[in-house]
């Protein structure tokens, strides 16, 4: 009877082990996927934060451009004032020295 017991002891035992090994492979292989997972998630999020930004420096590139050349349009319209009002001037300075002989 001692032997049947010892016998149904080791069985049991290994019984559990085998049970826990099996636990312990299982939760390793699950938290082996969920870290996968959450790498692929963290990697595919800084994919998209990179193309965001990407996006972002070529739309500041594009205004920066447009913003010079609006410069460049503004600075030659004040040129082009500017020349019209110096001729302006020497009209009506000419003008005010004719208007001057005649008196």
């Amino acid at each position: 009877m001692k032997k049947v017991i010892v016998l149904s002891t080791v069985l049991a035992v290994s019984a559990l082990g085998m049970a826990c090994g099996d636990a312990a492979n299982t939760n390793t292989a699950a938290n082996t996927n969920a870290n996968r997972t959450n790498t692929n998630v963290t990697a595919n999020a800084n994919s998209a934060a990179n193309a965001a930004n990407a996006a972002a420096n070529t739309a500041n590139t594009a205004a920066n451009a447009a913003n010079a050349a609006a410069n460049t349009a503004v600075n030659a319209a004040n040129t082009a004032a500017n020349a019209a009002n110096n001729a302006a001037k020497a009209a009506n300075s000419a003008a005010n020295a004719t208007n001057t002989n005649k008196h």
